[in-house]
């Protein structure tokens, strides 16, 4: 018999996930998502990806930012089977987990115990992880420590940002996260304990995208990686802030002192703490984002060479 669902979830990378179980023939009751928020430069209010979903399937929708008081009695009195959670952004605790018949599972985007939190993804291509994948799992009220449904592994690409594993990972997670909401239709669902070492994987600030140029090239790299498209890697040149939006490393090239920029022909290299690391898209300041030879030969003649933070 087909389950009746709660679906709690909010960014883009929730979405491939509520449109299988919409499709599929168990029934989502309410959608829960957090509240408007201001976006871009005006600030403007706007709905949460997850959200405008649900309006276009039809489906209610609670906006929430936290799963308390008016939310809680809401899902309460629907009395769904199941609660399936994708990066809704928030944490349930009791009584809400305990309200769906069969409890609550949570898509995650980590094999599981390694990076529990909230940028399995990020945290994953920052270490320089070859491997990844994502896991469905009871939850508990411990963070992400709930035993584990199913998983699926996949390689990290060695030129793969965050915001490209992310959307593959929903694609595939959303057709395992369907495949245990079936198993735990038909009684055939089998849970394991996490098993291996525990790493976290928590939030990332803005300043977690800072450069520091005496670090590898391969380090940089990776952290360049990770942080696209969110929040984004940066450096200060001259006082101004830089965005570097891509970048590789330049292999076997000549090196430079870390935090050194130069023009090797039509390259723009800046120095690490080995191989250079040569810059394709930057996106300064007050300005669009643009390659970076484009921005090397609009900077004033006296502009500066290194980077703010080397240079001190």
């Amino acid at each position: 018999m087909p389950l009746s669902l709660v679906f709690a979830g909010s960014p883009a990378a929730a979405v491939p996930s509520l449109r299988r179980l919409a499709a599929s023939e168990h029934s989502i009751q309410s959608v829960v998502t957090r509240e408007d928020s201001p976006q871009g430069r005006r600030g403007i209010l706007a709905a949460t990806p997850v959200a405008e979903v649900a309006d276009e399937l039809g489906i209610d929708t609670i906006k929430a930012n936290r799963l308390a008081g008016a939310a809680t009695e809401r899902i309460q009195s629907l009395a769904p089977d199941l609660g399936v959670i994708v990066a809704y952004g928030g944490l349930v605790r009791e009584p809400l987990l305990s309200v769906p018949r069969l409890g609550w599972i949570n898509l995650h985007f980590s094999i599981l115990p390694r990076w529990r939190g909230a940028a399995p993804v990020q945290r994953a291509i920052i270490a320089g992880d070859e491997l990844t994948g994502a896991s469905v799992f009871r939850l508990v009220a411990e963070l992400d420590a709930g035993d584990v449904y199913g998983q699926l592994t996949q390689p990290i690409g060695r030129h793969e940002t965050a915001g490209h594993l992310l959307e593959t990972l929903a694609e595939g997670g959303a057709e395992l996260l369907l495949r245990v909401v079936d198993a735990l239709d038909s009684g055939d669902a089998r849970a394991e304990p996490q098993v291996g070492d525990i790493t976290l994987a928590p939030k990332l600030s803005l300043e977690d995208g800072r450069i520091d140029w005496s670090a590898s090239a391969a380090s940089i790299d990776a952290l360049v990686r990770g942080v696209t498209p969110e929040p984004g890697a940066f450096t200060e040149i001259d006082g101004a802030r830089v965005k570097i939006l891509d970048a590789g490393i330049a292999r076997d090239a000549p090196r430079l002192e870390p935090g050194h920029l130069a023009l090797v022909g039509k390259a723009v290299r800046v120095g690490t703490g080995t191989d250079p690391l040569e810059l394709a898209t930057v996106h300064p300041a007050g300005r669009k984002a643009m390659d970076a030879a484009s921005w090397w030969r609009g900077r004033p003649v006296d502009a500066a060479t290194v980077a703010d933070e080397v240079a001190r």
